[in-house]
């Protein structure tokens, strides 16, 4: 006989969970009935186990951005329309395609039937939705405006998603020349290498030092490429895990903000991000020093989180953020200074920051869609000096046997 596990509730609102054996639902439901409770959920154990033997590969079962943007604004309409939360986020659940996020508004629907408030259920799942959602999301639980606040939490993500294709669509064309040109010089140093260094050694030929080191990295490629493709993901997965200690994230951050042109678009990325999100918090209405301790958590580069954190150091003292944030104007531009102290004096903070906010977007927009023309002349130049590197070690040795032989 099957086992059913089951969340079941009383007629006075008592809630009951657990597992029972049954021939199909409709005796479920019978014996739960003489009980005094209504069957509310069942789900077959056996296949509970079965779905629960799964593949686990974090990059293929991770939550996307579009993910939670198409659920936020779904989510807003049907509360809109009067539809209940746990009916609306029931239906989101079962329109979802992405396995791993309907599990999780599954389970959040769960929480809220057994009387957990919305935000709370959130808070239980911080690997899909952020300190920014959860605390958005409680103060319009808090102050009856879910829907409003709903509204600014899409427009946000909507904004941070543009941003990152900006960035991501800038990067793409360098990334395919450098791909392209270490898959041809790999192939070249494996199949055309070994073949020169052959007749080199026939004829006898006295090869340079660079000579010497293409043709013996090229027979180490042909004889052990394995070892090679090992050593690099092995120097990828270190090179990561450095990143994630507070030295690389230092070291990595200060790197971006001395390379020239990609200092500047850092700088307009970090304080597009940041402008945008105070001003979805503070106009959510959530205090000024909860804010800045939202955004210093998901501020990636070291310096800028570094003096978000001492400002809400400064702001908890009674100083203004425009005044707090002064000593960093190598980080942020002056605008960003001078437009946050005129919302402070008029009260209109948010506003003034979400104009700000689309200022500094269109401004990241027009460097991404310049970028590949002043990437390109770099890329040649890397390209050609990596050809003519090649060129000159392997024709120079060719020279010398011809006049060898005149």
């Amino acid at each position: 006989m099957p086992s059913y596990s089951y969340l079941a509730k009383s007629y006075n609102g008592e809630t009951k969970s657990g597992v029972l054996e049954a021939k199909d639902k409709h005796e479920l439901v019978k014996a739960l009935h003489q009980e005094g409770f209504v069957l509310i959920e069942a789900n077959l154990e056996e296949k509970k186990k079965l779905k629960n033997i799964k593949i686990n590969i974090p990059f293929l079962n991770r939550v996307k951005l579009s993910d939670k943007i198409l659920f936020t604004r779904n989510l807003r309409v049907m509360i809109s329309a009067g539809v209940s939360l746990s009916r609306s986020l029931r239906i989101l659940a079962l329109q979802s395609r992405n396995e791993k996020f309907a599990s999780v508004l599954t389970e959040i629907t769960k929480k809220i039937s057994k009387g957990k408030g919305f935000a709370e259920a959130l808070s239980c799942h911080p690997d899909v939705f952020s300190d920014l959602f959860f605390s958005m999301v409680k103060v319009g639980e808090e102050s009856g405006t879910l829907e409003e606040v709903l509204d600014n939490l899409t427009c946000q993500m909507e904004r941070e998603q543009t941003l990152r294709s900006n960035v991501i669509g800038a990067l793409i064309y360098p990334a395919v020349i450098v791909v392209a040109m270490t898959a041809i010089g790999f192939l070249m140093l494996i199949m055309i290498v070994p073949q020169l260094a052959a007749t080199f050694e026939d004829m006898g030929a006295d090869l340079p030092v660079t000579t010497q080191f293409i043709i013996n990295f090229g027979n180490f490629l042909a004889a052990k490429w394995y070892l090679f493709i090992l050593g690099m993901i092995l120097f990828s997965w270190i090179f990561q895990i450095f990143l994630k200690t507070a030295r690389g994230k230092k070291m990595m951050s200060a790197f971006l903000l001395k390379i020239p042109v990609i200092s500047t678009l850092v700088k307009k990325i970090n304080s597009a991000y940041i402008v945008r999100t105070l001003s979805s918090l503070t106009a959510s209405g959530v205090p000024i020093i909860r804010s800045l301790e939202i955004i210093s958590d998901a501020t990636a580069n070291f310096y800028f989180k570094e003096s978000i954190i001492q400002s809400m150091k400064k702001v908890e003292k009674g100083t203004k953020l425009s005044e707090a944030l002064k000593p960093y104007q190598n980080l942020y531009p002056f605008m960003v200074i001078q437009m946050l102290e005129v919302g402070e004096e008029s009260g209109q903070t948010s506003e003034v920051l979400a104009k700000l906010a689309d200022f500094f977007e269109e401004e990241v927009a027009m460097t991404t869609r310049n970028l590949s023309a002043v990437i390109e002349p770099a890329l040649m130049l890397v390209v050609g000096g990596a050809v003519g590197f090649f060129a000159i070690s392997m024709i120079q040795p060719m020279y010398s046997m011809l006049q060898y032989i005149e």
